[in-house]
């Protein structure tokens, strides 16, 4: 068996691991509140550049395809933004920069997480992660961006001009949830790489055992999208 590496964390008890942990987690959400709180500061900007700008004709995805690909040239739909309870605007911009900052500190997250995980692994799971920060972080970016330029707009125009009679009104709860739901998720799936990377380093899986599997992987995924994709 593979010796693991020595260090402090190994004479460490139950204790003084979930007192470790704790800082860990201390500086990870200090990191998120720290850009949250910048990213508050720039409501305007922030809503209006970033959160709100696949409703309008003049965001990069239009814009890209109409002039590259002119037979798939599609705009936004025309639809109203409202809001149904006093407090919501203010509820979701603090919701909206939570989130945003957690985007921007991910890759600090992340190295907390992994400072804390990586003295219980064996030298050989520590040799086959060495850089695992950096590529979960441009992993991690890459999701968010498509996300936030691919699925956004385009399920942004079926949703918005899907319709059976209604007025087009959505509350802007709504929309902030929605564009929550196609990037962050989005940003983790693009982990799986990496995952199958370090699990196949580990001998945990092979090349033999994902070949074997792929027909139930494959169905498992149409029945996983049919469940959380849009109606």
């Amino acid at each position: 068996m593979t010796k693991k590496k020595t260090s402090k964390a190994d004479e460490l008890n139950f204790f003084e691991h979930l007192e470790v942990l704790r800082w860990h987690i201390i500086r990870s959400l200090a990191a998120i509140v720290f850009f949250a709180i910048l990213v508050f500061l720039f409501k305007d900007f922030v809503f209006r550049h970033i959160i709100l700008a696949p409703k309008f004709d003049d965001f990069l995805t239009y814009r890209f395809v109409c002039k590259f690909i002119p037979p798939l040239c599609f705009h936004p739909p025309d639809f109203m933004l409202i809001t149904r309870e006093l407090g919501e605007e203010f509820f979701v911009h603090l919701k909206s920069s939570f989130w945003i900052g957690l985007i921007i500190a991910f890759p600090y997250v992340f190295y907390e997480i992994w400072k804390f995980i990586k003295p219980g692994l064996y030298r050989k799971e520590q040799k086959a992660a060495r850089g695992i920060v950096f590529v979960c972080s441009i992993l991690f970016f890459l999701g968010v961006l498509f996300g936030y330029f691919i699925i956004s707009p385009f399920a942004i125009n079926f949703l918005g001009n899907y319709s059976v009679g209604a007025t087009k009104t959505t509350t802007l709860a709504s929309y902030v949830s929605y564009m929550t739901m196609f990037t962050l998720p989005a940003g983790v799936i693009f982990e799986l790489p990496i995952v199958v990377y370090f699990l196949a380093k580990v001998g945990l899986i092979s090349s033999n055992f994902m070949k074997t599997y792929r027909k139930h992987a494959i169905v498992l995924i149409l029945i996983l999208a049919a469940i959380f994709t849009p109606p």
